[in-house]
Formats: structure tokens, C-alpha cells, sequence
């Protein structure tokens, strides 16, 4: 374990090779320390989105379109707490790669694949949200169960197939010593990977999002101005109303989501990891930390969510029909 001896000798990952990297020495007390919050941290995260995959998966009254690209985006989640933080947490703890360079990149394929997902979901999500706000008469023979079901197994499939092209495709992965798993990107796969996982979704999600905000704004002012002059509001209104409010929600989520990743990529993309690892470290596990705080959106803003929760953690569940 990668925490200091008294004698403060110099320890490496593999002794018996002189190219060993240096193994970092931590306290103990720190050592137990960032053992214990990162299982919390995994655990957690496993959990809540747990919750969300069982009350979609469960429920089929909850089996909406929307409802589907959220239980999409919490599977990449959970996989992200399941998967990715358990090795990640590993490796900065001990300091060391242990489990080999196919691992190695394995590991960074499924990382990227979970993100790629991530991305791409919010984009059928605001794509979803925009439908439904601004063109709300064409969304139940534009958007159906079948087609955004396509539509996600598409997606799922695309982000795995670009992400292993990308990895097995990189020819210098630069190993300094044994004991570390770093994969250093081509200029050419980083001006891809800029547009495809950042630019153009990103794009796309805001501008979307500014359309539907500036729509629903004037619904708003419309339906104001039928309560002031005493007229009825029908259930078109209601619905609309009820559209709005899920798109401030997902909305929400999005916002989240990219104040996350922002700054993770830019410090990506600028190569400037040697400004502070601590830095670059930080920002990526405030990703990972991203995947346990969609299931606290719903928690606040789903009434659904609650209820569901509530059959789960009481075992009703067992016996909903």
C-alpha cells in the first residue's frame, strides 16, 4: 500500500524493474482517508442512479420517451460509479498501475465511452425538450417509445465504436515507467475529439435550450394574460405547462453537466496537466462526482422519483402492479 514507512525509504510499483515509477507515499491517515470517501463516493453514486433504473425499468406508466433517455443517462452514470471509480480511486491512491497496458486501455476506452454516452444522451434530451416545448402537436408521431429506443441502442453503439477507434488507433502511447497509465492523444484525434465530444453537442444543447427557455417564455406570458382577463385554460395549457417545467428540469441537468466538463476539457485540450495534476485530478473526479448529483435533480423536481423511491426502499414494489 502507497503510505509512508518509518524509514521513508524509496518504494516503487515494481521493485524488480529498473523503469519502475516511483510509488507516492501517503500518511496513513490520509491513505484511509481517501480510501473511505471514495468507496462512499462509488457506493452513493451506484445507488441513486440505481434507484432511477428501477423505477423506469419498473413502472410502466414511466415509460415515456424522456423518461428513456433518462434511464439511458443513468446507466452510464452508475457504470461511471460501478466501474470507473473504483479503478480511478485505485490508481491515485496507490499511485500505481498494476493491471497492465491492455488494461490500461481498456480502462480509457470505457471512460470515454460512458462520457460519449453521457454527451449524447443530453443531446436527445434537449432534442426531446425542444419537440416537446416548441412544436408540442407533432411530438407523439415524432418522438415514440420505438424510435428514441433506436435511437439510444445508436448512440450507445457510435460511442463505443469511436472511443475503441480512438484508443487502439493511438500508436505512441507513452508508457515513462512501469507502474503508470497515460495515453497521450495525436494533435489529429485531439482537433476530432474537440469537435465530436465537446463543440458541436455542446453547441447543439444550448441552442436548443435558449430556444426552448425563449418559447416557453412567451407561453408563459400568453397563458398570464388568459388567467388575468378570466378566461379558461384548457388542458392544452396545463400540458405545456407541465412540458415547460420538465425542460427547466433536464435543463438543470445540462447546465450541471457542462459547468462539470468544461474546465476539465479545456485543461485537456490545452495539454496543460503539468500546471498542477492536483488540479487536473480535481476536475476529473468533479466529473465523476456529476454522475450522483442527477438523481438529487429528480429527487427535487420529480414527483414521480419520490414516489417511486418510496415503493422501493418500503418493498412495495413487490407488490405494484
Amino acid at each position: 500500500m502507497a503510505y509512508e514507512t518509518e524509514d521513508h525509504e524509496t518504494q516503487y510499483c515494481f521493485p524488480a524493474i529498473n523503469s519502475s515509477f516511483i510509488k507516492g507515499m501517503r500518511s496513513r491517515y490520509k491513505y484511509y482517508i481517501m480510501f473511505a470517501f471514495f468507496s462512499l463516493l462509488s457506493a452513493w453514486t451506484v445507488f441513486l442512479n440505481l434507484l432511477v433504473i428501477i423505477s423506469i425499468s419498473h413502472f410502466k406508466k414511466l415509460h415515456t420517451p424522456t423518461n428513456l433517455l433518462i434511464l439511458s443517462l443513468a446507466v452510464a452514470d452508475m457504470l461511471v460509479g460501478l466501474i470507473v471509480m473504483p479503478i480511478e480511486a485505485t490508481r491515485l491512491i496507490e499511485t500505481c498501475w498494476y493491471f497492465g497496458e491492455t488494461f490500461c486501455r481498456l480502462f480509457f476506452t470505457v471512460m470515454g465511452l460512458l462520457f460519449s454516452a453521457s454527451l449524447s444522451n443530453l443531446v436527445l434530451i434537449a432534442v426531446d425538450r425542444f419537440v416537446a416545448v416548441c412544436h408540442p402537436l407533432l411530438y407523439p408521431q415524432k418522438i415514440t417509445t420505438t424510435k428514441t429506443l433506436i435511437i439510444v441502442s445508436l448512440c450507445w453503439f457510435c460511442s463505443s465504436a469511436y472511443n475503441t477507434g480512438m484508443v487502439t488507433s493511438i500508436s505512441h502511447k507513452k508508457y515513462a515507467c512501469y507502474g503508470e497509465c497515460t495515453i497521450k492523444l495525436t494533435f489529429d484525434w485531439t482537433v476530432i475529439d474537440l469537435f465530436l465530444s465537446f463543440l458541436i453537442p455542446c453547441t447543439l444543447i444550448m441552442t436548443l435550450y435558449l430556444r426552448i427557455f425563449y418559447v416557453a417564455h412567451q407561453q408563459v406570458k400568453v397563458i398570464n394574460s388568459l388567467v388575468k382577463g378570466g378566461k379558461h385554460i384548457n388542458d392544452c395549457s396545463v400540458k405545456r405547462k407541465s412540458e415547460r417545467k420538465a425542460a427547466l428540469t433536464l435543463g438543470i441537468i445540462v447546465t450541471v453537466y457542462l459547468v462539470c466538463w468544461i474546465p476539465f476539457f479545456i485543461l485537456s485540450f490545452t495539454g496543460n496537466t503539468g500546471m498542477a495534476s492536483t488540479t487536473a485530478y480535481i476536475l476529473l473526479w468533479i466529473l465523476y462526482i456529476n454522475s450522483g448529483l442527477n438523481p438529487l435533480v429528480y429527487a427535487f423536481f420529480y414527483p414521480w422519483f419520490k414516489m417511486s423511491v418510496k415503493h422501493i426502499l418500503t418493498f412495495k414494489i413487490f407488490h405494484h402492479t
